[in-house]
């Protein structure tokens, strides 16, 4: 008994499933090396064959004639399900957002609740807001909110339950969140022999408490002054002290949600220098203004995001950094807050409002429109920023990231002579308003398989509720080279 092939598929007899095999043909592939016109062969979920006369061993011919195809995106950073001042973004059940923008895969953050492990804090969050309902394959990273002696015994065991990434904040002091830089030695101490790669919040908790008090004793609470309480110093001297402690440590560092020139450089110099410092932007820093907070009608709430959104001056270093490899990664910091109900949380006090905007459905919609399109980068570094970077960071690669035989079949065809509009009226990630309101797009993913599965077709989801599962990330992400 075994697997059986014939010309329309296979079947395992052990299991009793049939696969049928799927050609996707006459396209141009891009990876994070080079792009070129081939064709790929499925078989049930994986990427069996990679070349040219591989039809006569497909049950189906996809043509991709005219478009690029693409490996599935992986989104380093999301936020499903989240507690939040008070509130809770929108669950995993909204994902289905995520696979229609050509993300394959996220890479969640669960919170721990006080008196709980990192481990246990991942299996609940599993447990009770992603399994069976997650419409594309995720990981975790763990954060971490309650800090206790077993908390560095803990940190070197993480990868033995797939977890090989762990988050530390420096700033929302007074909250559970935010830790003091003894505690992130201390944990950059206890993650490097594990290959535990730490990454961090960077930005001055005191002083933002001071400024965000300072604003709010003078009548200063509109959400305009949430940029006033949050400017870029304050976020460049975090980043700063946080790759010096790494290099104290001797240990990774990756730095998440860059938005200024200046802690760009920080961890490029840092990097130059022989640090281990890497870092992530996020399509909003590198296309939104921070004149958005001064939207009439409280309409500027909408932007509220930490770090704040920066002047154009900011995008174009972050533009330069993703085009160098600077910074290596670009995940979308999903957070679905509603604006009518939990964003006017903060209407009297800007500093109650929500932090964090919607933006899981159009990572790589803005990356080519007002990346590729403009040339600021290439294809190629298109892919990797938005997939194979994540992928080796967050130990899912060679599964995820790439295409290449052997690696699952997540695949995005990407139709590149589409034009439309961004808008709420389009998209699935459950809020009340698009983030990019009326921003144009050139270009659109048109088909999306998730291993093998078709999930988007012709731009409208296809797939299925709960068809997502969870992956163990491996340890050492960091320790990759050539990102």
């Amino acid at each position: 008994m075994g697997e059986i092939t014939s010309p329309m598929g296979r079947f395992d007899q052990s299991k009793g499933e049939s696969y049928m095999s799927v050609l996707i043909a006459n396209g141009t592939i891009v990876t994070s090396l080079g792009e070129y016109g081939a064709d790929i062969l499925v078989e049930g979920e994986t990427i069996v064959a990679i070349g040219k006369g591989l039809d006569k061993r497909a049950a189906e011919v996809i043509d991709a004639s005219g478009k690029y195809v693409l490996p599935g995106g992986v989104d380093n950073h999301t936020h499903f399900a989240l507690p939040f001042g008070g509130t809770v973004t929108r669950g995993f059940e909204t994902t289905p957002a995520a696979i229609l923008g050509g993300t394959t895969t996220i890479v969640d953050y669960a919170p721990q609740p006080r008196g709980m492990s990192i481990t246990d804090s991942v299996a609940k969050h599993d447990e009770e807001r992603a399994s069976g309902k997650s419409a594309v394959d995720y990981a975790f990273h763990g954060i971490v909110m309650d800090v206790t002696d077993g908390l560095f015994e803990e940190i070197p065991k993480l990868p033995e339950r797939g977890i090989p990434t762990l988050k530390l904040f420096m700033a929302y002091k007074g909250t559970p969140y935010m830790v003091d830089d003894a505690t992130l030695f201390k944990a950059l101490q206890a993650a490097k022999k594990s290959g535990v790669t730490i990454m961090v919040h960077a930005e001055n908790g005191d002083v933002i408490d001071l400024l965000q008090k300072q604003c709010v004793s003078s009548g200063q609470v509109d959400p305009k002054y949430h940029a006033v309480s949050r400017p870029p110093a304050v976020e460049a001297e975090a980043t700063a002290r946080a790759v010096a402690i790494a290099a104290m440590a001797d240990a990774p560092i990756f730095v998440v949600h860059v938005s200024c020139r200046e802690a760009m450089e920080a961890i490029r110099d840092a990097y130059i220098d022989g640090v281990s410092a890497y870092g992530e932007t996020c399509p909003h820093y590198m296309t939104l203004g921070v004149d958005n907070l001064s939207k009439p009608n409280f309409e500027g709430a909408k932007y509220v995001c930490s770090p704040a959104l920066r002047s154009p001056e900011h995008h174009a270093a972050m533009w330069q950094a993703i085009g160098k490899g600077w910074l290596q990664v670009v995940g979308s910091d999903h957070c679905g807050f509603d604006w009518k109900e939990q964003k006017h949380m903060g209407k009297d006090n800007f500093t109650k409002i929500p932090n964090g905007a919607p933006g899981v459905q159009y990572r790589l919609a803005l990356l080519w429109t007002y990346g590729v399109e403009t040339g600021k980068i290439s294809r190629q570094k298109l892919v990797n920023v938005y997939a194979t970077a994540p992928a080796k960071f967050n130990g899912l690669y060679p599964r995820k990231g790439d295409i290449a035989v052997g690696s699952d079949a997540d695949i995005v065809i990407f139709d590149p002579q589409w034009e439309g509009t961004m808008s709420v009226n389009n998209s699935l990630e459950g809020v009340d308003f698009c983030a990019y309101e009326g921003m144009k797009q050139k270009g659109r993913v048109e088909k999306v398989f998730l291993r093998g599965n078709l999930s988007v077709d012709n731009g409208k989801f296809v797939g299925q509720a709960g068809q997502g599962r969870f992956l163990k990330g491996k340890p050492f992400g960091a320790a990759y080279q050539g990102l």
